[in-house]
């Protein structure tokens, strides 16, 4: 006979068989929490499982959008939506890749199959979200979301041994609940604002926000535009509102600045003080006068769905608190939050991340005892302290965790070096010219091609639509910007 064993886990019991888990896949349910990049993943690779004549369990995806592809979507609204829920994405107008496409790229669907053609390395959002949306559609998963559905709790019921998900019906106003096997966070961490408080702010007499409710870089042309942070939307908002014709920029700093040569009209200060009706003093005494404040200081890890014995709580840093190869919650793992780290690589590492969670699910892959994981943990967390602090050792140390994980399933193996090698590039690039590095050209280590430089530099290229950008069709006028003016 098939003996089974019993795994305790904290406060309850759950009773797993490695053998009845591949026997009773089919019967078992899981549940994908967002639709967006990291939960498209998730999607694609059961249905991947499937294709290949596997058996696997029932999946049903929550997303609260009317659409897949999470953050990747443009919206207006700042705040809510118009049904109470605080709007997740982050996007703004013109909006173009701050990377290359060649290290985000799916193993399994290239931009080239997509299209049809080889496009330019740095698209904008409209042919990203074209290129997330069209793997969804080929794998025909759509069918698994539940759209305009709001997970407002998931918990754990000891007594069945299973989660316990309610959610809301953005249309009708109705909430269910339903039980699941498994939970995969997919979420995100980009949606709540992490927003510090300054002496005075309160007596600022222009526009204060954060990043996350930036939504277009004209609304600043002509204006004096303070920028508080060292992120990535730091300085991309930055270089876009330089684009966009804001009379001057300054980047304001906590604990280095950011490095690269910016144009004449930026100014590098230390951090904001304090304030006092325009003016603004800096850490060093400088002072300035300013008409916009955009704080681009980052997100917090926010799961108010949780119950507190399942959420995590964690900064943003390559090797997350608490969770076993970045992805199990130890103390239940039929529990998965995917797409949790800092992130160099995003796409495809997501997808490393989804094929293996499928794989405990499907019982390819056997998870260790709690000793073990915690002891794992530790291990990997202690090398990410160790690192040097360089962008190419935190790189290499999420490209060697991405291929780690990689070889464990069944997902296509890439060149990760050559991954690597483009994001040195990239950064070499930015550092030369911070203005022109979506101007440069790299090469896929999917299927070998190289990418077409832009008919247009990016700093006078105002047409963001797929048209120009992948069929190069130049558009008849630019929208009469100059950078810096």
């Amino acid at each position: 006979s098939r003996s089974f064993k019993v795994i305790l886990l904290s406060n309850f019991r759950i009773t797993a068989s490695p053998f009845s888990l591949m026997a009773d896949v089919s019967k078992k349910r899981v549940c994908v929490i967002g639709a967006g990049p990291s939960g498209c993943s998730a999607l694609r690779a059961f249905q991947t499982a499937k294709s290949k004549g596997a058996e696997i369990p029932e999946v049903v995806c929550y997303e609260k959008q009317a659409v897949p592809s999470g953050l990747w979507n443009f919206t207006w609204r700042t705040g809510l939506d118009g049904k109470g829920e605080p709007i997740h994405g982050s996007q703004y107008r013109h909006l173009w890749s701050n990377g290359p496409k060649e290290c985000l790229e799916f193993a399994d669907y290239t931009f080239k199959e997509h299209f049809g053609v080889d496009i330019p390395s740095y698209p904008p959002r409209e042919v990203l979200i074209d290129y997330i949306n069209g793997r969804l559609d080929k794998a025909g998963v759509r069918k698994w979301v539940c759209f305009n559905t709001a997970v407002k709790e998931c918990s754990y019921d000891e007594s069945i041994a299973k989660f316990r998900v309610r959610v809301q019906d953005q249309l009708t106003d109705k909430s269910s609940e339903e039980c699941f096997d498994y939970v995969l966070c997919c979420s995100g961490h980009f949606s709540t604002p992490n927003v510090p408080e300054f002496e005075g702010l309160h007596s600022f007499t222009g526009r204060v926000l954060h990043s996350h409710d930036y939504r277009n870089a004209e609304e600043f042309k002509g204006q004096n535009v303070l920028i508080i942070g060292t992120s990535y939307s730091a300085e991309d908002i930055a270089s876009q509102c330089y684009k966009f014709g804001a009379k001057s920029l300054t980047l304001s700093w906590r604990t280095n600045p950011m490095s690269f040569h910016w144009p004449q009209n930026f100014k590098t200060v230390p951090l904001l003080q304090r304030v006092n009706g325009r003016t603004c003093t800096f850490k060093d005494g400088q002072t300035a006068e300013i008409d916009a404040i955009i704080m681009c200081t980052g997100y917090l890890h926010h799961f108010p769905f949780m119950r507190d014995d399942l959420k995590l709580k964690t900064a943003n840093r390559l090797w997350i608190d608490s969770l076993y190869e970045g992805l199990v919650w130890p103390s239940n793992p039929r529990l998965f939050y995917i797409g949790m780290q800092d992130q160099w690589l995003t796409f495809n590492m997501f997808d490393a991340q989804a094929w293996w969670v499928r794989d405990v699910i499907l019982g390819r892959i056997s998870l260790p005892d709690r000793a073990t994981m915690d002891k794992e943990w530790k291990k990997w967390r202690e090398a990410e302290d160790g690192l040097d602090g360089s962008d190419e050792s935190c790189i290499r140390f999420q490209a060697d965790y991405t291929k780690r994980l990689i070889k464990k399933t069944d997902y296509p193996d890439f060149d990760m070096e050559g991954v690597v090698q483009t994001f040195m590039d990239w950064e070499h690039n930015k550092h030369d010219n911070i203005m022109t590095f979506r101007d440069k050209s790299h090469k896929s280590v999917m299927d070998g091609s190289v990418a077409p430089v832009h008919h247009t530099p990016w700093l006078t290229a105002f047409d963001d639509s797929i048209d120009c950008f992948v069929h190069q069709k130049k558009p008849v006028q630019n929208a009469g910007y100059t950078a810096g003016s």
